[in-house]
């Protein structure tokens, strides 16, 4: 009897993980809620499961002191910076003063992309994440076009799925820029980098609306009056960053006594 007993059990037992895995692979397939429905069918994602350094067939990396002034250097495969632990991205600014080639750069952080790996014409990218913010954090979820190697910025496009500067706690940024045109919007959120977010962008050939938690809170309208005012309707790839400083996020200074201050990233997912 006990035997039957403990059999039974097992096979619930049983029954219940495999419904949970079940469940969770659904869940993992479809896009949070909210959103136009157009797009469903999941063709690329990362939900940074395996502990370790971001996948090399998925992403690449920035190094070195890029643009805006910021004060950051972007270290390549450094755990200081960047690793995967317990289901999450870490990208981590650090007061670390790091020696490369004998050159001391008092802050680092990671950048990385999947330009040269992955892009995308047209679907909905959706990242789910938890800011940092002290004085100096920037923070973005963004793309630009490929074509950035022959036509330069802005006119190969950015989509900045979201932005956020640590001296605006409590503002949310979603922006374009191309040649002509820099429009977005901002929102008020108390304290967005105390939970976990989801950002998204859905693009369309006539527009790209952008969403927080499932609410549209931007639309950028194709005009269609040519490239300079939209270069979307070419393929762009996926940026993820943590920058310290700069022209923007150091405009009102800086903190440098606050780092480490952590990104972190749960999934990136994108549908067509």
């Amino acid at each position: 009897m006990l035997k039957i007993i403990l059999r039974y059990f097992a096979t619930i037992v049983m029954s219940l993980v495999l419904f949970t895995k079940s469940f969770y692979s659904f869940a993992q397939n479809k896009p949070s809620s909210g959103g136009s429905g157009n797009y469903t069918k999941l063709v690329w994602q990362d939900e940074f499961n395996k502990n370790g350094m971001p996948e090399r067939d998925k992403w690449n990396y920035d190094t070195g002191f890029i643009a805006n002034h910021e004060i950051q250097y972007y270290t390549s495969g450094r755990k200081e910076n960047i690793q995967i632990l317990n289901g999450l991205l870490d990208i981590t600014a650090q007061n670390d003063s790091l020696i490369v080639n004998g050159v001391i750069h008092p802050v680092t952080s990671a950048r990385i992309k999947t330009q040269g790996k992955q892009s995308w014409t047209y679907g909905r990218v959706e990242v789910r994440a938890k800011i940092p913010s002290s004085m100096g954090t920037w923070p973005a979820i963004w793309m630009l076009g490929n074509n950035i190697t022959t036509v330069d910025w802005p006119s190969c496009g950015e989509i900045d799925i979201m932005e956020h500067v640590g001296f605006m706690p409590d503002t949310l940024h979603f922006n374009e820029h191309s040649a002509t045109t820099d429009k977005g919007t901002r929102i008020y959120y108390h304290s967005p980098g105390k939970d976990f977010h989801i950002y998204a962008i859905e693009w369309f050939p006539d527009r790209i609306d952008w969403y927080f938690d499932g609410k549209k809170v931007f639309t950028y309208v194709n005009d269609h009056t040519g490239s300079a005012s939209w270069p979307y309707d070419k393929a762009q790839f996926l940026i993820l960053n943590l920058a310290f400083g700069g022209d923007w996020g150091g405009s009102k200074g800086v903190d440098i006594l606050s780092l480490p201050q952590h990104f972190y990233v749960d999934y990136v997912r994108v549908y067509q």
